[in-house]
């Protein structure tokens, strides 16, 4: 006796029925998900040590931008159709209206960085994969568990050409705000 089978398919949501969805409330308000490669995944939740670093990052950045950038905070990134990340902290480029009228996308990411403890093997594998293919310029993961700055540049396919380790004693200037330079133990 023979067994039909059939095939199990993934049903991939793209940013308009997610954004219908959230519209519509279908998720608990306190619920952390992100909308990664049509596919809606639950994040981990932020702990204290995640989100002090955040407030670090915020709070060190804010002064040094002098209106050339725009600090945004674990709020949307729109990338394709497809993915709408909630990263940790992004420079932008200055918009009229501080982007009220439409979520950023890739082309106005000037720097994006996670903060990872629990996530970190989804931060450097998934998410920067994301990010490289989508040509976000310069990605930064703020590695906890090791005590270091993953800096990846030169987006070339779904991988980043350049990859430099830093730790505090070092130092890094942003590649596209070339007049900050940071020292590492003043944000780690």
């Amino acid at each position: 006796m023979a067994i039909a089978t059939t095939n199990v398919r993934k049903h991939l949501t793209d940013i308009k029925e997610w954004q219908k969805l959230g519209e519509a409330n279908i998720f608990p308000p306190d619920s952390r998900l992100e909308l990664i490669e049509g596919e809606i995944l639950e994040m981990a939740p932020i702990g204290y040590n995640h989100s002090g670093h955040v407030m670090r990052l915020m709070n060190f950045f804010a002064p040094l931008l002098n209106q050339k950038a725009i600090i945004n905070a674990q709020n949307p990134l729109q990338l394709g159709d497809l993915s709408e990340p909630e990263p940790d902290f992004m420079l932008l480029k200055p918009n009229d209206d501080f982007y009220c009228s439409r979520h950023p996308n890739a082309d106005d990411v000037l720097l994006l960085i996670e903060v990872a403890d629990s996530s970190l093997s989804f931060d450097q594998n998934q998410k920067l994969r994301l990010y490289a293919s989508h040509n976000i310029p310069e990605y930064w993961l703020m590695n906890l568990n090791d005590a270091c700055l993953e800096v990846y540049r030169q987006p070339h396919g779904d991988c980043y050409g350049e990859k430099t380790t830093l730790r505090v004693g070092d130092s890094v200037t942003l590649s596209q705000l070339k007049q900050i330079t940071i020292d590492i133990a003043d944000i780690l």
